[in-house]
């Protein structure tokens, strides 16, 4: 397939700035087979039944943006891809002229790096000799600040810090937010708990690479970023039981869903911890996932792609033209679906 295939026109003014005036205050689009069917979000536990496991991203949106200059005085931008341990980090790096090895960092906030050495289009930083104390979680929350995506235009703010982040997260890592998980409250989970609905927790630190564009017209050409994920024995439990009982596993999110799959091309859950860079795309046999909860993707991405697998490209088609029509909005901060494949799809 061509990257063209992948394409539609969104009217800008259908890019959510903004989140919805309160969490849970979105539209959900239904994709039942061929069918389409508008709802709200709190309309989704009429759309489950007890016993579905609902497997959620409990990852935590980080502060991965930097700013500073090196020695010489050029202005440089650090967006963090990976947090390598205590005291170092891979990043993507915008200046005049690339740093070099041994080139030292001055970022905001009197922090410094050494960029110790270049990995593909990433650079490693360390920051272990002038600022042995302090990790480099501690030095982003100092002086970092949210990486909002790049066609949310704004300056982020207090109310990004709180709302750009899931009621759930707990395990900070990620450059992007799980933003399907965006829309549960806490009262909506608990209410799917009480009617009998099983959640459970992964964990998928999102790189930057999600909003990579493709830059291949033939999409088989394609080349995936890697993340890192980790399948806890208890979301395996719950999964495996499920399965074995014939229960809808339903992930919330396409890097619940990656992460799932990516651990059962072996076998169901046969690496519940690794780096995946799990391209899915039309073709692709599902393993684990039953059900999936989404926002609207970009064009021409690999989200779309996923999606387009998921539900059947003729499908995606045509949920994304209605939500066009009937003025959803789009992105992170914006409206979601529930897509279910047509039964023996």
């Amino acid at each position: 397939m061509q990257i063209s295939d992948f394409d539609y026109d969104l009217p800008e003014q259908l890019i959510a700035q903004f989140p919805p005036q309160t969490r849970g205050a979105s539209r959900l689009l239904h994709v039942a087979g061929a069918a389409l069917d508008d709802r709200v979000f709190t309309e989704l536990p009429a759309l489950l039944q007890a016993g579905d496991v609902l497997v959620f991203n409990d990852t935590k949106v980080i502060k991965a943006r930097l700013f500073g200059e090196k020695v010489s005085g050029g202005k440089i931008e650090a967006l963090i891809e990976r947090v390598l341990g205590e005291h170092q980090a891979l990043a993507h790096i915008k200046a005049s002229k690339a740093p070099k090895p041994g080139n030292l960092l001055h970022f905001q906030g009197g922090f410094i790096a050494e960029m110790s050495e270049r990995q593909g289009d990433l650079f490693k930083l360390d920051f272990s000799a002038a600022h042995p104390d302090l990790t480099v979680l501690d030095i982003l929350e100092q002086s970092g600040l949210l990486p909002l995506p790049p066609y949310i235009t704004h300056v982020p703010d207090e109310e990004d810090a709180k709302r750009y982040q899931t009621v759930y997260a707990r395990d900070p890592g990620a450059v992007a937010a799980p933003t399907a998980g965006l829309h549960f409250t806490d009262d909506l989970l608990e209410q799917l708990r009480v009617m009998g609905v099983k959640t459970c927790f992964l964990t998928l630190h999102v790189g930057a690479g999600t909003f990579m564009p493709v830059r291949v017209d033939n999409i088989a050409e394609h080349v995936m970023h890697h993340e890192r994920y980790r399948i806890p024995a208890d979301t395996q439990a719950a999964i495996r039981e499920a399965k074995a009982q014939g229960r809808r596993v339903i992930a919330v999110g396409t890097t619940s869903l990656r992460a799932l799959e990516a651990s059962s091309q072996t076998g169901l859950l046969a690496e519940p911890e690794g780096d995946t860079n799990i391209f899915i795309k039309p073709g692709y046999q599902f393993k684990v996932v039953d059900r999936l909860i989404t926002n609207f993707h970009l064009p021409k991405s690999t989200l779309l792609m996923l999606v387009a697998a998921f539900a059947g490209f003729g499908t995606m088609r045509a949920a994304y033209a209605h939500a066009v029509a009937q003025q959803y909005r789009f992105f992170s901060y914006g409206d979601s679906m529930l897509l279910e494949p047509e039964q023996g799809a």
